[in-house]
């Protein structure tokens, strides 16, 4: 006996944007499930909807609910995803099992740039990608690979700041993916302005963005390109604060023997505690402002 599975369910309000050819912005869904508390999550989710909808843009965030995979939220099933206590975190792989079982739960980065390319959004905001982790080369985000796979311009602050920043800028560029620089030749760490690394181009505007992105896939290359933006200065953190609290949180985590999953909610909750909020307080303002930059790149890309 065999069974079939919706691959994907797209709200009406982004269906009827993408058959246009309006600007559209997907947004991730981890960061409501497992990156912040009820109702903090859920103002979250909504301010960020709410920067795309003054940008004349359509939002589409993404999640599992139920088993299917779900491209736009109404602002009821977005309350209701914010609201549940028992959700998984769902990346590439777990796709499957959560269609399979109806499972409900987050998209990570790597799970949202699937959905969102095979529902044909060109543009992507997040925070901060995952990448190489610290002292453990082999341990690598689904992130960085399926950025390597997925045509779309994914917007964020860099990679998380609690990773091996040149050891993941290395493996983008072994994988082909540009690092776009906004407005910066720096590429972010995150919290702080700059990780003292180079993004491989810096582009000026969101056209500039687009005609990277466009000269890139002529050429048949599948994979995505980055587009890095710092955090806004009046929230940055100095990168010596962040490292120290880093360095604390990683000591920790090996102490208490927490592993996969698990790992980069610890760190990221246990440096907020470390930075007395001030890590959570710039990833909040740095998400907004991502999707600020999206939408400039998604209304380029669609010639609005």
């Amino acid at each position: 006996m065999s069974l079939e599975f919706p691959r994907i369910q797209i709200s009406a309000e982004t269906e009827r944007a993408i058959q246009a050819g309006w600007p559209v912005l997907a947004f991730e869904s981890t960061v409501i499930t497992h990156g912040l508390p009820h109702p903090q999550n859920l103002k979250l989710a909504q301010d960020m909807e709410q920067v795309a909808r003054q940008h004349e843009v359509t939002p589409a965030t993404i999640a599992v609910l139920e088993g299917t995979i779900r491209v736009g939220l109404p602002a009821d099933e977005l309350d209701r995803l914010s609201r549940m206590d028992k959700v998984h975190k769902i990346s590439v792989r777990d796709l499957g099992p959560a269609m399979a079982r109806g499972w409900s739960g987050g998209t990570t980065v790597a799970a949202t740039m699937v959905a969102a390319q095979q529902a044909g959004i060109g543009v992507f905001a997040t925070g901060g990608i995952g990448g190489v982790h610290r002292g453990a080369p082999f341990d690598v985000s689904a992130d960085l690979l399926q950025l390597a796979r997925t045509p779309i311009i994914v917007v964020c602050a860099g990679a998380k700041a609690i990773l091996d920043l040149p050891a993941t800028l290395e493996y983008l560029e072994t994988q082909s993916v540009p690092v776009v620089g906004y407005q910066t030749e720096n590429f972010p760490a995150f919290y702080s302005l700059s990780s003292g690394l180079k993004a491989s181009v810096k582009a000026d505007s969101a056209q500039e963005v687009v005609d990277i992105a466009r000269a890139h896939w002529s050429l048949g290359n599948q994979g995505a390109v980055l587009v890095v933006n710092p955090p806004p200065k009046e929230l940055a953190l100095p990168n010596a604060a962040v490292e120290d609290a880093v360095q604390q949180a990683l000591g920790e985590c090996e102490r208490l023997g927490i592993r996969g999953q698990g790992v980069t909610p610890f760190l990221l909750n246990r440096v907020s505690e470390l930075t007395r909020g001030g890590s959570m307080e710039a990833n909040l303002g740095l998400l907004v402002d991502n999707a600020r930059v999206g939408c400039e790149i998604a209304r380029a890309l669609s010639g609005g």
